[in-house]
């Protein structure tokens, strides 16, 4: 498996990406990160450039492969996991897991394992039923999405990863190890869910803003009213990763969307900053 480590110092940092992002998610933070301490993102099972493995792309699986990873790497005082929307299951696994390996969770807009109810358009918009992903494997598979120039985009502020981006954007088997791991989405839900305490584990909670603005691609498909509501019960969601330890922080990152990495890259260093040196 990948993993890519810059920087010196304890505790080190590890950034576990959303589902279906590989190690490049972070290219905004990572460089400034550094200067604190080591910190190292990876690719999981797939996804990158890690090879597919065998087993469930659950939670669980993939908490024990993060952990073999590493101790082959030879990490083996306790770290800090930070982790990104489906990022955020994996990290709470893991901490629940091995909890003498973990120094601290900081949660960057995380998938809660127990959402409250939301409008149809937001279930809509993370559902990609098996004809959708047969019909993208297709065009990556002929071709046609890098073609279409559809392999190429690189997000501003990444001009430095842009090699590894555009390697990786239309790489036809990591579109099964997404598919695989969206099948396992249900039980990692239900195996986070079961971790109701992490004791007095330190945590901190970044999330995106509530108060911000629809975004203008949804702006012809959604109410005003069904907006409101998937913000207001995803602000609930997070407020409850509060509940989590008896040491916890939350902090809005103000103006940010879903990506606090992208959209208020300062905000996540920042807080994380203060985070480690806390931990020392």
């Amino acid at each position: 498996m990948h993993l890519y480590c810059t920087g010196a110092g304890t505790p080190t940092l590890v950034l576990e990406s959303g589902h279906g992002d590989d190690f490049t998610v972070w290219g905004k933070v990572q460089p400034a990160l550094s200067k604190v301490t080591r910190t190292c993102s990876y690719d999981r099972a797939g996804f990158g450039w890690s090879a597919e493995q065998p087993g469930a792309r659950d939670a669980a699986n993939i908490a024990d492969q993060l952990h073999a990873l590493l101790a082959a790497a030879g990490i083996t005082t306790p770290v800090v996991l930070e982790g990104h929307s489906a990022g955020g299951l994996y990290a709470r696994i893991y901490a629940s897991k091995f909890p003498k390996n973990v120094a601290g969770l900081v949660f960057v807009d995380a998938t809660s394992p127990n959402p409250l109810p939301q409008p149809p358009f937001s279930v809509a918009l993370d559902h990609h039923g098996n004809v959708e992903f047969a019909f993208v494997k297709t065009t990556v598979a002929l071709g046609i999405a890098r073609l279409m120039g559809q392999c190429d985009a690189v997000p501003p502020g990444l001009e430095a990863y842009a090699g590894w981006i555009k390697a990786s954007a239309c790489h036809y088997p990591q579109l099964d190890a997404y598919v695989r791991e969206s099948h396992a989405l249900d039980e990692s839900l239900k195996q986070a869910a079961a971790v109701r305490s992490l004791g007095d584990l330190p945590i901190l909670a970044l999330s995106q803003d509530p108060r911000r603005a629809m975004p203008v691609f949804l702006q012809n498909r959604v109410s005003q009213k069904d907006w409101i509501w998937s913000v207001t019960n995803h602000d609930k969601d997070q407020e409850a990763f509060l509940r989590l330890s008896t040491r916890t922080r939350r902090v809005i990152a103000t103006d940010s969307g879903h990506y606090i990495q992208y959209d208020r890259p300062d905000i996540l260093i920042a807080e994380t900053t203060t985070f480690i040196d806390n931990l020392r």
